[in-house]
């Protein structure tokens, strides 16, 4: 594989990135808290729309990755910046975001930032004030203490042995960024996808997204047996599906 391409920010922090040449509307994916583009459903995203000639876009945050910078010095705005470096620097014309987990929650607030060049967006097991609403109160009393004293804590993963470490910036700064205690005001089609047996994030956490966009070309799918990360190949099928219809 071809090493990828970086995107230099202002700071003289460097975003990775993977670029596809295609017809709009181009696809972006947007991946989860500590993951990167190398996973399974940023990979197949490419591949299908290599096959129908679509443009695409996939990429590392700031501390995820091939990017650089450290994880623990993240927050929610922050990525939310790099997102909107890349959209703005590196594609054009129209987009359909996908966002997958904390990508979820990035998509929606690059499409505020951002409405004019938003055609549509895809949440996969979207995870709108995560920090605030799983993060924080999943955190025992000790815990929560040694966070605001220490400034960060590890946790354990399932997904990673070395655990994840969780700043006291990242809680406090996701704060700025909540969403769902309000009227969001995104008005393209929505089309959101949960495992109801995901046990990261609630799948009824798309429900309470649902009912909080202005849009009303929005539709939840709830996969019976799916898990968080929706990569199967069912799963997978199942996004495809789902942008068929939008393209």
């Amino acid at each position: 594989m071809t090493p990828p391409q970086f995107l230099a920010r202002d700071d003289g922090e460097r975003i990775a990135y993977r670029r596809l040449p295609g017809k709009e509307p181009g696809i972006v994916f947007l991946g989860g808290f500590m993951s990167d583009m190398t996973g399974t459903k940023a990979t197949a995203l490419e591949a299908f729309c290599k096959a129908r000639g679509q443009a695409f876009l996939r990429f590392d945050y700031f501390g995820h990755g091939a990017s650089t910078g450290a994880f623990r010095d993240g927050t929610i705005g922050r990525w939310r910046d790099d997102a909107l470096a890349v959209i703005d620097r590196l594609t054009e014309g129209k987009l359909i975001l996908v966002g997958s987990s904390m990508g979820g929650w990035i998509m929606l607030l690059a499409a505020l930032a951002r409405p004019e060049r938003v055609a549509a967006l895809v949440g996969i097991a979207p995870a709108p004030d995560f920090t605030e609403d799983l993060l924080w109160p999943s955190f025992s009393p000790e815990e929560q203490r040694r966070l605001l004293a220490e400034g960060a804590i590890t946790i354990a993963s399932q997904y990673d042995p070395r655990g994840y470490i969780v700043s006291r910036r990242l809680i406090e700064e996701g704060r700025n960024h909540l969403l769902l205690s309000r009227t969001i005001d995104i008005a393209c089609p929505v089309r959101l996808l949960h495992g109801m047996k995901d046990e990261d994030v609630p799948w009824k956490t798309s429900l309470r997204l649902a009912e909080r966009l202005v849009s009303e070309d929005v539709r939840v799918t709830l996969v019976k047996n799916g898990d968080h990360r929706l990569s199967t190949g069912a799963d997978l099928a199942l996004l495809q599906r789902t942008l068929e219809e939008l393209l």
